[in-house]
């Protein structure tokens, strides 16, 4: 069966076996393809995840520092500093707390884990 013969039989209030069993090795397939899509790291991800292991391992320690302090270290832009610390944060790899900054109010700074 093709798609367009479900989604015509369908259309038509049309409904057997074939049809159900058409829908639900589809909806197998789609399932399937979530959850190789959810398991693998997008290529992104792949590519920043060597300047993690660099925040990790190298910039962070038991002082807090924040997006932007790890941002002047790497040369990296403080947005992409604060992707890379939350990647980190979410692998637990580091933690997230909130610091009182003069003149600046309260920001996020993080530490190893």
């Amino acid at each position: 069966m093709t798609n367009r013969e479900f989604l015509n039989a369908i259309a038509n209030g049309t409904m057997n076996d074939e049809i159900m069993e058409y829908a639900k090795a589809h909806i197998e397939k789609l399932d399937a393809a979530n959850e190789k899509r959810r398991n693998t790291p997008s290529k992104k991800a792949v590519e920043n995840q060597p300047l993690v292991d660099q925040i990790v391992n190298e910039i962070l320690n038991d002082e807090a520092q924040t997006a932007s302090d790890v941002a002047a270290i790497l040369g990296v832009s403080t947005q992409k500093a604060s992707a890379l610390l939350r990647a980190a944060v979410a692998a637990g790899d580091a933690v997230s707390t909130e610091v009182k900054i003069p003149k600046k109010g309260v920001q996020k700074a993080y530490t190893r884990a």
